[in-house]
């Protein structure tokens, strides 16, 4: 989901374009290693699941969609500015909103084919077996599938650009927005982000009464009003891109301490995963000390993640390149697309004698071949590929020979 307008207007933020393209390629490593980890987690089960992929899922889990967000909310200012409220509407409505309606039967209908084809393997007299029938759709059970992100998304626009809109109504001087800007740089430059940001979630994790704590962030990809931890996690990393992007010159601050962050995420990753415990248990715990120590450190590793991983990229990626322009335009189609073929490697790896450290990277790189190929050859230069990236590009096989001028 590039913005099209960076290239016309304004600078191009290469490396949070490039971060961005990174986060949604890191949801295929995620839901690869899903087959893989003991005790079992997924519909496709492998005998090669050891434990040691735990913690690998633990660490994406945490972080990966905040990130996102966070880089939704920069990019979504970004084409506020450009194009106005209606023209961002109508963006959305075109490269959001319409990937969800015409993608969303599509996958959940190879989901499901995956999904039997894996349970009759597992249990073959389930053949033998007259089928289930189907689950009732209602608003609390319809199946968002991983496209539920699209969803988030639609459900942030709605809220926060009315908001924006509001506030420059209620603010025509920018005396408040001006206020704001200067608590916004009072919080980046003295390193409170994951403080501030990171404490509606910390709070709302302390009042739940029940809390699967190595999941984090529950995921809502099921229902039409998604859970009170993941729109306190989304809305406050949405917020911070938003003002981020307003602010863009504290970027460079950022910068600076990437490394940091990133030292910080590691450590205090570690120390979650060691409250917590390495086993991919569910245990609904209860309130106390150890929840507010866990989740402090959980919440703030998030954060620390989010922060470490932009300066990283503002230090080493911030400059045209084809590689990163690729992976980012490659994204939004690999991650749409990227679910059902995971489950078709990981169930093709049934049979495959092979521990889990080659069925994996089998599994990505399968998946990676696979979508990225299809991008290539029926995406990149089509309608599809206009929706999703905005513009229409033109292959160079395609284009017109230059015309030489006579004398």
């Amino acid at each position: 989901m590039t913005q099209d307008g960076q290239l016309t207007e304004g600078p191009r933020f290469y490396a949070l374009d490039a971060v961005r393209g990174g986060a949604l390629f890191l949801g295929v490593v995620l839901h690869a290693g899903l087959a893989y980890m003991s005790p079992p987690a997924w519909v496709v089960v492998d005998a090669a699941a050891d434990a040691a992929v735990n913690p690998l899922f633990f660490t994406i889990h945490m972080f990966r969609m905040s990130l996102f967000f966070v880089l939704a909310g920069f990019f979504a200012r970004l084409l506020y500015r450009k194009r106005g409220a209606a023209g961002f509407f109508l963006d959305r409505l075109t490269r959001v909103a319409g990937p969800l309606v015409l993608f969303w039967l599509p996958v959940l209908a190879a989901i499901i084919t995956v999904a039997i084809l894996a349970a009759l393997k597992a249990n073959p007299a389930l053949a033998t077996q007259p089928p289930a029938p189907p689950p009732a759709l209602t608003a609390e059970t319809f199946p968002l599938t991983h496209l539920w992100f699209l969803y988030m998304l639609l459900l942030l626009y709605a809220v926060c650009v009315p908001l924006r809109g509001l506030l420059a109504f209620i603010d025509s001087g920018g005396a408040l927005r001006r206020a704001a800007d200067g608590v916004f740089g009072f919080v980046i430059r003295w390193d409170l982000t994951p403080l501030v940001f990171g404490l509606p979630l910390w709070l709302l994790i302390q009042v739940q009464p029940q809390w699967d704590h190595w999941l984090g962030i529950p995921t809502p990809d099921k229902g039409f009003v998604p859970n009170a931890l993941a729109c306190a996690a989304y809305l406050s990393a949405f917020v911070f891109g938003w003002c981020l992007h307003r602010n863009a010159d504290r970027l460079e601050i950022v910068r600076k301490k990437g490394f940091l962050n990133l030292f910080s995420a590691v450590a205090l990753t570690l120390l979650a995963q060691w409250l917590g415990g390495h086993q991919a248990e569910t245990d609904a715990v209860t309130g106390g000390a150890w929840r507010a120590l866990y989740s402090a450190a959980y919440v703030l590793g998030l954060w620390s993640w989010c922060l470490g991983l932009i300066g990283v990229a503002l230090r080493f990626v911030d400059h045209p390149s084809r590689f990163w322009r690729y992976i980012a335009d490659s994204a939004y189609w690999v991650y749409l697309v990227h679910l059902p073929l995971v489950m078709l490697m990981q169930y093709a790896l049934l049979d495959l004698s092979a521990p889990y450290f080659v069925k994996l990277p089998l599994a990505v790189f399968g998946t990676l071949f696979l979508s990225l190929l299809s991008y290539q050859l029926l995406v990149r230069y089509s309608f599809i590929g206009a929706i999703l990236d905005g513009r229409k590009r033109v292959s160079r096989k395609r284009q017109p020979p230059a015309t030489t001028a006579t004398v």
